[in-house]
């Protein structure tokens, strides 16, 4: 039996592959409103501006800033390394515009709110996990 902690992957549905993979090629891939240029995440059939159903995939720049987290210390499997960062990094595309993820690449001590980070991806089986790490320089 390995020490290796493994992770609960997302379960990969036609309405949020384009998230989970995107990193394969680089991107974070979020739900665009054609209609009103909405922004849309978490995926869901409908722009929650306008209601319209056309939303498509396109890329975000991959900046962000931490707007709160959190420093997890409990293992939840065995291997699991702690501590860890969650947090919600907002993006600058639109204001209320965020994504819940893991800080990475720092000392969770050194995170504060107002950090500016960029997304990385993680590849587990077939999922790119978007992670943030702090703006090098």
């Amino acid at each position: 039996m390995s020490d290796t902690y493994q992770r609960t992957l997302p379960i990969l549905t036609d309405d949020n592959r384009h998230f989970w993979q995107g990193g394969k090629d680089g991107h974070l891939l979020l739900l665009r409103c054609q209609d009103c240029l909405h922004w849309v995440h978490v995926p869901q059939p409908r722009c929650t501006n306008c209601l319209s159903e056309a939303l498509k995939p396109e890329p975000v720049s991959g900046k962000a800033e931490v707007e709160t987290f959190t420093i997890n210390v409990k293992a939840w499997g065995k291997g699991m390394k702690v501590p860890y960062t969650i947090a919600v990094v907002a993006l600058p595309e639109q204001p209320g515009l965020r994504v819940t993820t893991n800080i990475v690449d720092v000392d969770p001590e050194k995170v504060y709110i107002g950090m500016p980070v960029e997304v990385q991806f993680e590849q587990d089986d077939d999922v790119w996990l978007p992670m943030f790490a702090p703006v090098a320089g």
